[in-house]
């Protein structure tokens, strides 16, 4: 009965009204679907399909002041997936406000801010100039960067500055705030636990894997940074792993997925794991419709399985 996406033959779906409402911190979703930062652009994609359609939108990360990024090449093909080396390229958090507060009424679904800094003050000042503002829901804390106050350790290496940037966002904010996590860690659970101990409503599990490629005729490596970040289907069970050890460990946090989501069944598959929400990043350079297929995905196999509430399925693996 299954092909592609689609779990009906035609004219099968029944007209049975579906709850695909989640909840997370203060925020409600109209489905647990939307698009991991940086991968997503709200007005170009509205081409292909209703963008306010998605449970949530984040635009890509912004840092306290203008950042021009890392040298090119920043992107190639692997098996598998994509290695990118953007470096977080963005022009700062007061031109980011000045264009949102113009476009805001546009926006008919949760915004959720992604921030990034290079030091605890560059975290708790962004949140304090954003707070001024009206135009989103919540924040996504990026604590993948390098803590230069540490001798460039990423933040989300280590549980102690998890636990402190997460906190001082979270002391400035009544708004959701979820911390994005690196799998790249000897155990994520410790980083998970600290998350949640500072405040945070929800994590993001997780961000790419960092990783390189070798180019032959150059005698180089193919990016201009020499590494970067792998994401793509072949990063998925990495990531699904990751999740399963957070929620054996019972540490009682929503999690959110991002990692090699293609289609519906992946994002089906994380949802039956445990997750209460799926992000979709590379895939949309691919399919720019893939959102609202995998919104549609989920409606049609909920009705084949007769679940009419998306809660009934999360984590029904652990049942």
């Amino acid at each position: 009965m299954q092909k592609g996406n689609s779990f009906y033959k035609t004219g099968e779906q029944a007209a049975v009204k579906l709850n695909l409402t989640i909840k997370i911190g203060n925020m409600e979703f109209k489905n647990p679907v939307m698009n991991s930062s940086g991968t997503f652009d709200f007005f170009e994609y509205m081409d292909f399909f209703n963008v306010n359609e998605m449970g949530a939108f984040i635009p890509k990360s912004i840092t306290l002041k203008e950042r021009k990024g890392n040298p090119p090449p920043r992107l190639v093909e692997v098996a598998g997936g994509i290695i990118n080396s953007i470096g977080i390229q963005n022009e700062g958090v007061e031109k980011f406000i000045n264009f949102w507060e113009d476009k805001k009424d546009f926006i008919k679904t949760n915004f959720i801010v992604s921030i990034a800094g290079t030091s605890y003050d560059e975290y708790e000042e962004i949140v304090k100039r954003l707070e001024t503002k009206n135009f989103f829901s919540g924040y996504e804390v990026n604590i993948s960067c390098p803590n230069i106050e540490k001798g460039g350790k990423t933040f989300g290496q280590c549980p102690e500055d998890t636990y402190e940037v997460i906190k001082r966002v979270k002391d400035k904010t009544q708004k959701t705030v979820i911390a994005k996590l690196s799998p790249f860690v000897t155990d994520i659970t410790e980083i998970a636990k600290k998350a949640k101990e500072a405040g945070a409503d929800a994590i993001t599990v997780a961000n790419t894997i960092p990783a390189m490629l070798v180019n032959l005729n150059s005698k180089k490596p193919y990016l201009g940074n020499k590494t970067g970040g792998l994401s793509g289907p072949a990063i998925k069970p990495i990531i699904m792993k990751l999740i399963y050890d957070i929620n054996n460990k019972k540490i009682n946090i929503p999690v959110i997925a991002c990692g090699g989501i293609m289609n519906a069944k992946d994002a089906l598959e994380y949802l039956a794991l445990g997750a209460f929400a799926v992000q979709i990043g590379t895939a949309n350079f691919i399919n720019p419709k893939v959102i609202k297929e995998v919104i549609e995905g989920i409606k049609e196999y909920m009705l084949h399985e007769k679940i009419y509430d998306i809660m009934e399925f999360i984590g029904i693996l652990e049942r």
